[in-house]
């Protein structure tokens, strides 16, 4: 069955729509989202049903972790064992932004959803309707990019729909994101920092900030 296609602004979402999607995700379903980098596949972390979804939509190896976005640093905190210093620099100075940071995870999270390595990748997006959906949901979502697993990542809904279309029941369309680079991750764990994979934000951007 095709997914159902609602059009809504990035920046200043519809807030009837924002709280549609929103019961989508509280019933256990998986939403097609669009951010501030690539589309993604928000759901309940904390419903393991809805993670197994994602991993079966993606066909994506339960040994990777699913990334989750929050809407603030205090979400971040419940999320996280314990918040590096450094953590701290970088949100106030890339979040919201296409940072994501990788710390050790909280017990409350469930140990799936860090694909059992403990780990987790946090990232407060600039898009206000992703925002505005965790503030609906009352916690964090997934964050995962909404592709199939080795394809390229979605920068509009078209290419989404091509991809999971027959796999998703909604879509948040947000038009074009634009965005060439994903955003950028870094391992915070052990009280040292480590590019993952350089995006948006560059090495010499963090470099400048922590030394």
């Amino acid at each position: 069955m095709a997914a159902e296609l609602l059009r809504i602004s990035l920046q200043n979402p519809d807030a009837q729509l924002v709280q549609y999607a929103a019961q989508f995700i509280a019933r256990g379903k998986v939403v097609a989202i669009p951010t501030d980098t690539f589309y993604g596949l928000a759901a309940d972390p904390f419903n393991l049903s809805a993670v197994e979804q994602i991993y079966q939509i993606k066909g994506r190896p339960e040994s990777r972790a699913l990334p989750i976005l929050v809407n603030s640093v205090e979400q971040a905190g419940t999320l996280v064992r314990d918040l590096p210093s450094n953590f701290f620099k970088l949100a106030e100075k890339f979040w919201p932004g296409a940072l994501t940071m990788v710390m050790e995870a909280s017990h409350r999270l469930p140990l799936k959803v860090t694909g059992n390595t403990g780990r987790v990748a946090l990232r407060m997006p600039d898009a206000q309707v992703v925002l505005s959906l965790i503030e609906s949901v009352g916690g964090p979502v997934t964050g995962t990019s909404a592709n199939l697993s080795g394809h390229p990542s979605c920068t509009n809904a078209d290419l989404l729909v091509a991809q999971l279309g027959d796999r998703l029941t909604l879509v948040l369309d947000g038009g074009e994101t634009g965005a060439v680079l994903a955003s950028t991750i870094l391992d915070l764990r052990e009280n040292t920092w480590r590019i993952v994979r350089e995006g948006r934000i560059s090495e010499e951007q963090i470099r400048a900030l922590l030394g």
